[in-house]
This record gives C-alpha cells, sequence and structure tokens, in this order.
C-alpha cells in the first residue's frame, strides 16, 4: 500500500510502499489483547506484601486462662481476629510475570500496525529535524493533526528535535527497536519515518 511521505514543516516529498504483509493483515483483536495483558503484567513490580501471623511480633504468652471466662480460647495475640494481628490469605510478594509465544508477540504487532493503517491514522516522516523551538515545532505538529501521536524513528530524530518534542504533551518518541503494541494503542496517531519502516520490515518479515 502506498503512503504520502510528508515534511514536518508541510507538503510531501514522494510516496513509500507500505508492506501489506505488515499493515495490511486483518487485526486480531484476540493477539493485540494478549499481548497488552503480557506488557502490563511484566511491567507489575509486585512488591505487595502483607504480614502473616509469622511476621508479628506480639507475646506469645497466653492471654487469659483456658476455661472459665467464657471468651473464646486463645493462645496469642499475633492471631487474625484481633487488631494488629496477621492478615490470613493476603498478597506475598511475586513476580507476574507470564510468557507468550514469539510468533503471538510479533503478530500482535502486525495487527497494531494494520489496524491503524485501517483507520488512516499512520503518517510517514521523511526526517525529523527541528529548530529547537518547541512552539514552532507544537505548531507545525498541529497543522498535520498530529496532536496524540507516537513518533517512531531509527536514529533519525536530531537532538534539537528530541529536546522540542520532549516538551509537547500526548506526543512520544520512541526508537524503532522499542516498538510495541501497548504504545501504538493507546496512542491516536502513529507516526513513522523511512528508515522505520525499512527497520520494521526487516523485523517482521
Amino acid at each position: 500500500m502506498k503512503v504520502k511521505i510528508t515534511k514536518i514543516a508541510g507538503g510531501t516529498s514522494g510516496n513509500i510502499e507500505l508492506p501489506d504483509s505488515i499493515f495490511s493483515i486483518e487485526p486480531r483483536l484476540d493477539l493485540m489483547t494478549r499481548v497488552v495483558n503480557w506488557q502490563l503484567a511484566k511491567r507489575r513490580l509486585g512488591t505487595h506484601q502483607v504480614k502473616s501471623r509469622a511476621d508479628i511480633n506480639l507475646t506469645k504468652s497466653k492471654a487469659f486462662k483456658q476455661k472459665g471466662t467464657g471468651r473464646a480460647r486463645r493462645g496469642a495475640n499475633s492471631v487474625v481476629q484481633l487488631r494488629g494481628g496477621g492478615v490470613v490469605h493476603g498478597p506475598v510478594q511475586r513476580s507476574h510475570q507470564h510468557s507468550i509465544n514469539r510468533k503471538v508477540k510479533s503478530l500482535g504487532l502486525k495487527s497494531a500496525l494494520s489496524s491503524k493503517m485501517k483507520d488512516g491514522k499512520i503518517v510517514v516522516f521523511d526526517k525529523l529535524d527541528c529548530n529547537g523551538k518547541t512552539a514552532k515545532l507544537r505548531k507545525e505538529l498541529k497543522k498535520l493533526e498530529l496532536e496524540n501521536a507516537l513518533i517512531i524513528h531509527h536514529q533519525e530524530a536530531s537532538e534539537k528535535f528530541t529536546f522540542a518534542v520532549n516538551n509537547i504533551p500526548n506526543i512520544d518518541l520512541l526508537e524503532e527497536m522499542g516498538a510495541n503494541v501497548y504504545d501504538i494503542l493507546r496512542k491516536d496517531k502513529l507516526v513513522l519515518t523511512v528508515n522505520s519502516v525499512k527497520k520494521l520490515e526487516e523485523r517482521l518479515k
């Protein structure tokens, strides 16, 4: 599928052929969901933990005699029924990571790219450069209707462009190797560069 190559300052500079095997497949919602869940699970720290009865440092002496008080028998103050006692069946520190197949990850990324293409929300830039002024870059992106976008590049972003775009809210800059389903889907538009398209093709062929 052919897409116009857009200049940041306005206008076009030719066309680029986007491979149908990556950008024109039928999006698989189930696979995208699996990949996003895998990404979010991998990000979780899993540091949630409560103190069980064994972790509570309270007296182990018997609070009152076994019989004759009319109260329920109790051996220590760390029991779960008392305030300040242990917690039963609470969360413990663990890893939330799970594994998915490499083919599922690859097909999930292709589905995310194809869904953006299907909705007409992919823009291809020839290069990423500006004079370093955030206000000017923001106006130029707004003219191109890029107010909520993910920009994927392959070492093309100049230092001035990187500094300027990092100050613009809702615009994220990402290296091609970091392209992932979650970041692509959470933004309205997807911006690619000519080199990043070639690298994605090599990565997903």
